[in-house]
């Protein structure tokens, strides 16, 4: 465990993120491996099927991102403050109410998957491999709840080490029964989706069983509570905005998921693919940003302004490193990119994805600036703020898709991206910027 109120702040922010950051490459190349065996070994169809479902499967995946950033933030300002009974509580808290939660959706999931699959307009050749996709990723969703929630209390305390162990263990299990059940066993799409639930499940479970270890060896004054009301309605305070921005977003998607997919099959293939190169790139920057809030939330529990201020720079610093080599390797090698996940006779689906690739990847600079001012609003409970800013992304976003589309096909579609993320960077910096100047001042030294 790190206690992130004490050190040079890039230095922390830099330990603490490394591995981190490590852990959503291990996270993001297997669920990149996912599309691509499926792509390669079972066909275009295959790809688009799994692509289909993607923005369904995102909507469990936001309430489980939303569990994490709740607990997170409230351990982490507990921790800060050394109060480790409440510490305690709030682990135990959030992990009984996570499971109740994902034993619920998982009903809800299953019974709905198939309706959910025609209302995003899945054309009838990707429909059945969609709807079996989605049943089987929502039946483990009780490990992709509680492998979220223990990533979220280790980052917490200050712990990013851990969780890395887990995930790349997971992750290589992951690609290695992907290879078996598809391309040797030819289970198809199936075989994609029991790979995932197998790996996730075997990495949730010896997750959970390290965390109760650590947790169990922080001693506190009293004896801590198993679980508690008021310390759920605080974490809630917290998790339902983030919940709700992530399922805004989930939501959003699928509006534009519907567009893609009322042009065919290569072009969802296309977007597939792309979306997946998509979501590493931003993947990496909400990763960086989930550091930043627990190293905001620790300093604004101990009252350390100045500290908070100088991590916010330094967070930015960090963004903007990360950004470059994502833009360069998108926008100039898009063909090599896109053509990992196709087979030789998936033409229109590679011009598709790189046209994705040439319009999104030069504004990451932008994105990544956006994310890690969230991270900071987040980090010091400013959700409300945090929410304002990808709400208005996102409605941009979708709205420009369907009038964009119009004129200019699917690429239409693509364009609206920039346009939402130049908006919403805006908004974040001057948020960020404005509660910073608000913070009380401190006795802190100042940390060259």
């Amino acid at each position: 465990m790190t206690d992130l109120t004490a050190g040079k702040p890039w230095s922390v922010l830099w330990r603490l993120s490394l591995p981190m950051f490590i852990s959503v490459i291990f996270q993001q190349m297997y669920s990149i491996f996912d599309s691509a065996i499926a792509g390669k070994y079972a066909g275009e169809d295959a790809l688009a099927a799994v692509g289909a479902s993607y923005p369904i499967t995102m909507i469990f995946m936001a309430v489980a991102i939303g569990c994490n950033v709740g607990c997170c933030v409230v351990i982490s300002q507990y921790f800060g403050a050394k109060d480790y009974s409440r510490v305690k509580t709030a682990a135990s808290t959030t992990v009984i109410s996570c499971t109740i939660l994902a034993a619920v959706l998982t009903a809800v999931g299953l019974a709905l998957s198939g309706p959910l699959m025609i209302m995003i307009n899945t054309p009838d050749n990707v429909m059945e491999d969609g709807t079996l996709y989605l049943k089987i990723y929502t039946a483990g969703l009780i490990f992709l709840f509680l492998y979220n929630v223990s990533t979220g209390i280790y980052t917490s305390l200050g712990d990013t080490k851990t969780p890395l162990y887990f995930l790349i263990g997971s992750s290589v299990g992951n690609v290695l029964l992907d290879y078996i059940f598809v391309a040797i066993c030819g289970f198809g799409v199936a075989g994609v989706a029991w790979a995932t639930f197998i790996a996730q499940g075997i990495a949730c479970v010896l997750s959970l069983i390290t965390l109760m270890k650590k947790i169990s060896g922080i001693r506190t004054d009293e004896k801590p509570e198993k679980f508690s009301s008021p310390m759920l309605k605080k974490i809630a305070l917290y998790s339902i905005p983030s919940i709700l921005q992530q399922s805004f977003v989930s939501v959003g998607n699928i509006f534009v998921q519907y567009l893609v997919n009322g042009f065919g099959s290569s072009c969802i293939a296309g977007y597939s693919a792309a979306i997946k190169l998509n979501t590493f790139a931003i993947t990496s920057f909400s990763t960086l940003s989930n550091g930043l809030s627990s190293y905001v939330a620790q300093n604004y529990g101990a009252g350390k302004s100045l500290r908070i201020k100088q991590g916010y720079h330094s967070g930015i610093l960090l963004s903007l490193i990360t950004a470059v080599p994502f833009t360069l390797c998108y926008f100039f090698l898009s063909e090599t990119m896109i053509g990992f996940f196709l087979d030789e006779g998936g033409v229109k689906a590679l011009e598709v994805g790189m046209k994705f690739l040439h319009i999104a990847a030069p504004f990451y600079v932008f994105v990544g600036v956006k994310i890690m001012s969230d991270g900071a609003l987040r980090g010091k409970g400013d959700m409300p703020y945090f929410m304002i800013t990808t709400f208005s992304d996102l409605i941009l976003r979708v709205i420009l898709a369907f009038i964009l589309s119009k004129p200019f096909g699917s690429t239409g579609i693509w364009l609206s991206w920039p346009v939402g993320w130049l908006a919403s960077t805006i908004l974040s910096v001057a948020f960020i910027n404005i509660k910073l100047k608000k913070l009380p001042p401190d006795t802190a030294d100042i940390v060259q």
